[in-house]
């Protein structure tokens, strides 16, 4: 049964109201059922032991009406549809706490900075039973210009009653993901111009061989990126990796 909420919001110039968020999924841990709950873009929310996790929460509260109020939040970088003032200060509450880049903790609400907590590329956390690792998030080749220096975001890796889940941020693939080991769930970004193309992101994948990858982040200038292409071409070069196909875009 899908969980049926009404909300409206505008992304990339388009308005969707009265949607639905796609059906969550269910992974078991040995602290566990895990459940994974995509919303919208590069937002999700990941529930565990009684903890609950949102990243990048963006769109407006009422795409996370009937969901838990967050325990956690990380945000990967400064753009708007990661760092979301007005829906960060919609959805957080007092006991809240936040992990951020240096850079989005410049960016932060005032009345915010003081629950958030500055992790920075390579560091770690241990978290009420749980941790959180920054990892480094940036377009290819490097440069000044690009839509995302390296250092500015962080993708993230949790470890959760021991399952690893890896979330990209905006990235292309970077020697850091492929480099990745034994990662349970990934969620990986493809969209032009601003992270990769399908191939690269499938590239990347069939490197660090997660057991199962969600395509997410899969909407550009040009529209969704071919998100059945990336699935045929993971498991054309490994049939063992589980592509989950979620609609993260409700109306389109």
């Amino acid at each position: 049964m899908k969980i049926k909420l009404t909300f409206l919001f505008l992304f990339l110039g388009g308005i969707l109201t009265a949607q639905e968020l796609t059906e969550p999924d269910i992974i078991s841990t040995n602290k566990g059922e895990l459940k994974i709950q995509p919303v919208t873009h590069g937002s999700l929310v990941l529930e565990w032991d009684g903890k609950t996790i949102y990243v990048d929460p963006y769109g407006g509260a009422n795409l996370y009406e009937g969901l838990n109020a967050p325990d956690y939040i990380l945000i990967t970088d400064i753009h708007g549809d990661h760092l979301n003032p007005a829906t960060l200060n919609e959805v957080v509450t007092s006991n809240a706490k936040i992990y951020v880049p240096q850079a989005v903790y410049d960016q932060m609400p005032e009345d915010l900075k003081s629950q958030a907590n500055v992790v920075s590329n390579g560091a770690s956390r241990k978290v009420d039973g749980f941790t959180i690792t920054a990892i480094p998030m940036y377009n290819l080749p490097e440069s000044e210009d690009a839509f995302h220096t390296k250092g500015r975001g962080n993708g993230y890796v949790l470890g959760l009653g021991g399952k690893k889940i890896y979330i990209s941020g905006d990235t292309e693939d970077i020697p850091e993901m492929r480099r990745l080991k034994n990662i349970d769930v990934a969620f990986v970004c493809m969209n032009l111009p601003y992270t990769m193309t399908v191939d690269a992101a499938a590239d990347a994948v069939l490197a660090f061989k997660p057991k199962t990858v969600y395509p997410y982040h899969y909407r550009g200038t040009e529209g969704l990126s071919d998100v059945n292409k990336f699935k045929s071409t993971v498991n054309e070069g490994n049939k063992s990796i589980d592509v989950k196909l979620k609609n993260w875009y409700p109306g389109n």
